[in-house]
């Protein structure tokens, strides 16, 4: 039987997900990196702590699904991380209703059906924490980025209210407004872009966060980033 923490990572991939997924198991944690493909760890140092698992995250009986095999799997988790959305620019002319759509499904209506799941395990045992990354256009729609920024406006209200709702009863909801450009790699990072690494970092230590002095909501943003 596992007595490690269970983390699962919700869109993991290159960049920040496998960031995420690596931090999580250096700390000694066992990482379900979940992404439609459910491909495992990419190092193979990481093989024995993550297991990879598919899931679409906009479609509900899949998410429940995902969650019942990592709790059946590995155990029930103590961290899950929400870390999916689309980047889609257009005129708001040009927008078509289709990929509207997809863009709040994806950015939006994927998180509430992440963030239930994971509250709906948590609340059993009173504690766990739960992290939805945000970006520029969680706090300010640009011109060209409504497809954008409509998501992760309403997304960043799921973590507000998720997070008055369910701290009372011992769940730590975060969300975190990423206000930049994320390199891909962190030994290719310019002084405007976020280290992939670094952010991670950020998302292990809310984690670690005494419930005495809980962050609800961080930015994060390079040193060269205007604001």
């Amino acid at each position: 039987m596992n007595t490690k923490e269970v983390a699962i990572v919700v869109g993991s991939g290159p960049g920040l997900g496998n960031a995420l997924v690596r931090r999580f198991a250096e700390a000694g944690m066992i990482v379900a990196a979940v992404s439609r493909k459910g491909l495992g760890a990419e190092d193979a140092k990481y093989r024995d702590s993550v297991r990879g698992y598919p899931c679409d995250a906009t479609i509900g009986e899949q998410v429940k699904t995902m969650f019942d095999r990592v709790s059946e799997d590995l155990g029930p988790p103590s961290l899950v991380v929400f870390n999916i959305g689309t980047w889609d620019r257009g005129g708001i002319l040009d927008i078509s209703d289709t990929l509207f759509e997809q863009a709040w499904r994806t950015g939006c209506f994927a998180g509430f059906l992440i963030g239930r799941a994971a509250a709906q395990s948590m609340l059993k045992r009173g504690r766990g924490t739960i992290i939805f990354s945000g970006a520029t256009g969680s706090i300010r729609g640009g011109a060209g980025f409504a497809a954008f920024a409509v998501p992760k406006f309403a997304l960043r209200a799921l973590a507000q209210s998720m997070a008055r709702e369910l701290g009372p009863k011992g769940l730590h909801v975060a969300h975190v407004i990423l206000d930049g450009m994320i390199a891909q790699q962190d030994d290719t990072a310019s002084a405007t872009e976020l280290l992939p690494a670094a952010i991670a970092e950020a998302y292990y230590q809310l984690h670690r966060q005494h419930r005495s002095a809980w962050t609800h909501e961080i930015d994060l943003r390079p040193s060269g980033e205007g604001f």
